[in-house]
């Protein structure tokens, strides 16, 4: 390229200052910052919601939808925190604990209601009065013949984990973009101008 297509070049872009892209570029990162946090801080409301609902033994279903739509749509928003978090990090304790409690309720309604007729059938077999121990060995073994087992309640369905993306469309997903694209811009002014500086010296 001759000398004077470089000068020609050269004073074309020189309208283009350097800090034309690098104020953008620091802009765009402070934005891109405030959606991360801002995003962070969103999760956090809404994973603090989740327990309160549990405690409660409200709406769960919603709280949990709510919690996940955010978490898969935005960045920075991942749930765990460090490498001595808990993991599954939502887990359900006081829904689980609920559900556990009542399944044992149920099992000792459901084995003392066996027991009773374990015992009606056993006087009819064994009428004498007073202490009969044929009647009490035949009410023990109807019990552990017919006695109901108890189901123990998954955990695994109380648990849950999301995992946020490593980009988003949202604020601090743009701001990322453009501010790497104008700092792109700012390096390539930079070095063209010490280019351009250099073959005119």
């Amino acid at each position: 390229m001759n000398i004077r297509k470089l000068y020609y070049l050269h004073h074309r872009f020189l309208f283009l200052k350097a800090w034309y892209f690098l104020v953008p570029a620091i802009i765009f990162a402070l934005l891109a910052v405030h959606g991360l946090r801002s995003n962070y801080s969103k999760m956090v409301e809404l994973r603090e919601e989740v327990y309160k609902v549990d405690q409660a033994d409200g709406d769960i279903e919603t709280a949990l939808r709510n919690l996940r739509e955010h978490v898969y749509g935005h960045m920075n928003t991942n749930l765990t925190s460090g490498n001595n978090a808990i993991k599954p990090p939502i887990q359900l304790k006081a829904r689980y604990e609920r559900l556990a409690a009542g399944e044992k309720e149920r099992i000792k309604a459901a084995n003392a209601q066996i027991s009773a007729q374990g015992e009606q059938v056993c006087a009819q077999q064994f009428p004498a009065a007073g202490f009969n121990a044929p009647r009490v060995a035949c009410a023990q073994d109807y019990l552990a013949r017919n006695a109901v087992k108890e189901s123990p309640v998954t955990e695994s369905l109380y648990k849950f984990d999301f995992i946020s993306p490593r980009w988003s469309p949202d604020l601090a997903g743009f701001s990322i973009v453009l501010s790497l694209i104008f700092f792109i811009l700012f390096l390539a002014r930079v070095g063209l101008e010490m280019y351009m500086r250099r073959r005119l010296s």
